[in-house]
């Protein structure tokens, strides 16, 4: 039979690894909240096409724009393309042509990528660094397809600790819900 002094310790050090879980569980989400309070706000599914709320346009520093959305390109409207640049925001690219899980479940040439970088140049005459693929859906073939091509590529950390809007509050969650963690 054991002493009741080591059950009685070993109860006190399960609760403080308990105590101590839940001191880190606490920090971890602190930081969280205050990364995504602090860091560069993106807003995305922006193009020609798609209305985007302006009280989140204002909100978001980056822009992730659709060059060819429903095989529209972006270079067709000017005024739209000028108004952007006006914008004085980062730009980069979000899809092709923004098909459910475009880059998930085909691998991507460079061709294909290409003629989006393409149609964006022409838009806002310089090509994109940055590419995020439309629903975070991304193959690692994609990806380093797009890395060769010297794109820096975003996906779920990066979503994870930025707030990240969609025009027309299309996404997972609503861009109110998504202001509010």
């Amino acid at each position: 039979m054991k002493p009741k002094s080591s059950s009685l310790e070993n109860k006190i050090r399960i609760k403080i690894i308990f105590f101590i879980i839940l001191i880190i569980l606490f920090f971890s989400f602190f930081d969280l909240w205050l990364a995504r309070r602090v860091l560069p706000r993106q807003i995305d599914d922006f193009s020609d096409s798609i209305l985007c709320e302006e009280e989140y346009l204002e909100k978001s520093s980056i822009l992730m724009v659709i060059p060819l959305f429903e095989n529209k390109s972006i270079a067709e409207n000017k005024t739209w393309c000028k108004y952007v640049l006006s914008l004085d925001k980062t730009l980069g690219m979000h899809g092709v042509y923004h098909t459910y899980q475009e880059f998930l479940v085909e691998n991507r040439g460079e061709d294909y990528i290409r003629l989006g970088m393409q149609e964006f140049y022409k838009c806002f005459g310089f090509y994109p660094e940055i590419f995020e693929a439309p629903q975070l859906a991304l193959s690692k073939d994609n990806e380093k397809t797009l890395k060769s091509l010297g794109f820096k590529v975003r996906g779920y950390p990066y979503s994870l600790s930025h707030k990240v809007y969609h025009c027309s509050d299309t996404g997972r969650y609503r861009n109110s819900f998504i202001d509010i963690i």
